[in-house]
């Protein structure tokens, strides 16, 4: 459960070294036991994966020195004291000194397993955590917009990089909130048209009567408040890239209009009888399927099939859920820069709980539930009932879990999601899990798993 962590344990009683040290090694935990703080110092190091014991009462370098050195060296290694009874005072102080917890002699071998236990479990969240955040540090490129390491996150990046060496206008589909512009913006950035305008229109953001002037631009006195000419969006990304989101709502009677510029690249500004040449990639965003709503006549299928060149799926958050605690700490740690505020740590019941909701709502979600943690409001359930409005994970905790069951829910998640994405074929779930089959049988009984569920 904590391999690679370590129980540095400090005793220069033989007997009780050997009794305490026997209990630790039996409740799985890998230990090294030394007689004396100066020893044990010798093998605290930044970074160390494992957390230090002590008794106070220790020769030459007392306990409350030890952890003072400890803190000095790295801050986020608990460090836990036994203290003989009566030591009240030094208990307070070791707290003061920035102690993970003290025990009080004589005290049961259970609570003493039990507090090492509590401080393993935070340590190993602590440099979980860590990680993350280095990974975030390191990305560059396209994988610092993109972020996930999850296969369908893989793909979707491989395939922006190959669309955005040509020209072909593509469609980009998915649920609200999957980050279609941020895909869109990548596209963008990784093409030759990187140095010229990205125009983003949201076509469900205008109003009818605006869209065409908006679009094609007007003349002075194309109509009573055209007082000057206006340059429109599609000129305006003359040389780069248009972007139409939520194309789906575009009225019909436009839509013959946008497919004459998609098919001569030429735009004709209201009250005018020019036509301007326009050099633009085009790239439209539906969460709709548009196949659908052009054989029920709500979408021109022509235009359709002038769109559906080059296509993009975003996958929505559930089903890529390892990809959560990246997304969330990201998001935490732009959230506490943009409010001025330390990035709270994430508990492991938080993270569970990340990890178990479904994120109706995808990346937009995460990104508010982030900035409602950093700023320690309400978790804003119950406020909305519909997709992504006001849904959030409830992140209190609700009873207590030990590290062994939030990683089951976590294993769990990620098997079903495999299982989800390859049909339930096993061969494709072990490849993408980098399991072998007998490992994946395995769990699959342990967490009552049946695969002909996901065919």
């Amino acid at each position: 459960m904590f391999e690679g962590f370590k129980v540095l344990f400090v005793e220069d009683d033989s007997a009780v070294r050997s009794s305490l040290g026997q209990a630790l090694r039996l409740a799985g935990l890998e230990l090294q036991a030394f007689v004396s703080a100066e020893e044990a110092l010798r093998h605290v190091v930044p970074g160390l994966q494992g957390i230090v014991i002590s008794d106070v009462r220790l020769p030459r370098m007392d306990g409350l020195a030890l952890l003072k050195e400890v803190r000095r060296i790295d801050p986020d290694i608990p460090v836990t004291l036994i203290t003989g009874h009566g030591d009240v005072a030094l208990a307070v102080e070791a707290m003061h000194a920035g102690a993970y917890d003290f025990i009080e002699k004589p005290f049961m071998t259970e609570r003493f397993v039990e507090t090492a236990m509590r401080a393993m479990e935070k340590r190993v969240l602590r440099a979980a955590v860590e990680t993350l955040r280095s990974q975030l540090h390191e990305k560059a490129g396209i994988e610092a917009a993109l972020l996930g390491q999850s296969p369908a996150m893989l793909q979707v990046r491989a395939q922006v990089l190959m669309l955005a060496e040509t020209s072909a206008d593509v469609m980009i589909v998915g649920e609200t909130g999957c980050g279609k512009e941020l895909v869109a913006r990548c596209l963008h950035d990784h093409s030759r048209r990187r140095d010229r305008n990205f125009v983003a229109i949201n076509c469900a953001g205008l109003p009818d009567s605006l869209l065409e002037s908006e679009l094609f631009g007007h003349e002075a006195g194309a109509f009573t408040s055209a007082s000057k000419r206006r340059i429109g969006k599609i000129e305006h990304a003359n040389g780069g890239t248009l972007m139409l989101d939520e194309i789906e709502s575009m009225p019909l009677s436009f839509q013959a209009k946008l497919l004459r510029v998609l098919q001569e690249r030429k735009v004709e500004r209201l009250g005018s009888n020019d036509e301007q040449p326009v050099d633009i990639r085009v790239i439209a965003a539906s969460k709709s399927d548009l196949l659908e709503m052009s054989r029920h006549g709500t979408f021109r299928s022509d235009l359709y099939y002038r769109l559906n060149v080059a296509v993009l799926n975003l996958p929505p958050l559930r089903e890529r859920r390892e990809d959560v605690p990246l997304l969330f700490q990201h998001f935490v740690l732009q959230a506490a820069k943009r409010y001025e505020r330390e990035a709270p740590e994430v508990s492991g019941e938080h993270m569970h709980r990340l990890m178990a909701y479904d994120w109706p709502g995808n990346v937009r979600e995460v990104r508010n539930a982030a900035d409602r943690f950093v700023l320690k409001l309400p978790n804003g359930q119950g406020h909305g009932q519909g997709h992504g409005q006001g849904l959030n994970p409830p992140l209190a905790p609700q009873g207590p879990m030990t590290l062994t069951q939030q990683m089951d829910v976590i294993e769990r998640a990620l098997i079903e999601n495999a299982l989800k994405q390859h049909e339930g074929c096993p061969s494709g779930v072990v490849e993408a899990l980098g399991i072998g089959k007998k490992t994946l049988y395995e769990k699959l009984r342990r967490h009552n798993i049946t695969i002909k569920d996901f065919r």
